[in-house]
């Protein structure tokens, strides 16, 4: 009697131990799986920001570091963790290096990427900016069709009487970025709500936006969000 419920306790025992193991092979895998793709995706579009091949490393630091909140490939599903998907190398460099310097410290940078950041090196910090650059970008969604038509007048030509600049003039007419300016074109419109607010309110420090936002109305900002968010 005793000698069949050991042997019984000794079964149950290898096919739990059997499952655990088979199981981390899985995870393993599928994390290996990922990368794969990941890395892949990143060779195949690379190079439209940057020459520099993508170090392996940095790609790696990406999908594993990053990936829980702005997704594998930078495409975040909540709007409170911004898309990186092609969004500007230089641009992303100097995020995340002010992170890491703690020159960033709206609530989210010192909650959030604080930690994060303050563990990577700038080689680093270089091989995700550009491994984030080099992948395709998220695709536009259109949320309100009348409030689009009022953002896109106020990007495009911005409010000449009250002395507010078009936003075109920095981050480009089709909202992709250029030089040190970031890509706003496919951003979640509520976290670029949420980012021009800070910047009103010097939560963000960024002089010559501010110098730009601080007169917008909350529905002027709503709009031209849903704009470049359909973009």
């Amino acid at each position: 009697m005793n000698g069949r419920l050991a042997s019984r306790t000794g079964c149950r025992t290898a096919r739990n131990a059997h499952r655990i193991e088979f199981g981390e092979r899985m995870i393993k895998r599928t994390g290996r799986v990922l990368l794969a793709l990941a890395l892949a995706t990143a060779g195949g579009a690379a190079a439209a920001q940057s020459t520099t091949p993508i170090d392996p490393a940095a790609a790696r630091k990406a999908v594993e570091l990053c990936s829980t909140c702005h997704g594998p490939y930078g495409i975040s599903t909540s709007p409170d963790f911004p898309i990186l998907a092609a969004q500007r190398e230089g641009y992303l460099e100097a995020q995340i290096d002010a992170f890491r310097s703690h020159t960033r410290a709206e609530k989210d940078a010192h909650d959030i990427m604080w930690g994060i950041a303050g563990n990577l090196d700038p080689a680093i910090i270089k091989g995700i900016a550009q491994y984030y650059a080099a992948q395709p970008p998220a695709p536009g969604r259109v949320q309100d069709p009348a409030a689009i038509a009022r953002g896109k007048e106020v990007y495009d030509k911005g409010l000449p009487d009250r002395g507010i600049p078009a936003c075109a003039t920095c981050h480009g007419q089709d909202a992709k970025g250029q030089s040190i300016f970031p890509r706003l074109a496919g951003q979640h419109a509520t976290y670029v709500v949420k980012q021009v607010n800070y910047i009103q309110t010097l939560v963000r420090a960024a002089p010559v936006m501010h110098g730009i936002v601080k007169d917008l109305t909350p529905e002027e900002i709503q709009a031209v969000a849903y704009y470049v968010q359909s973009k």
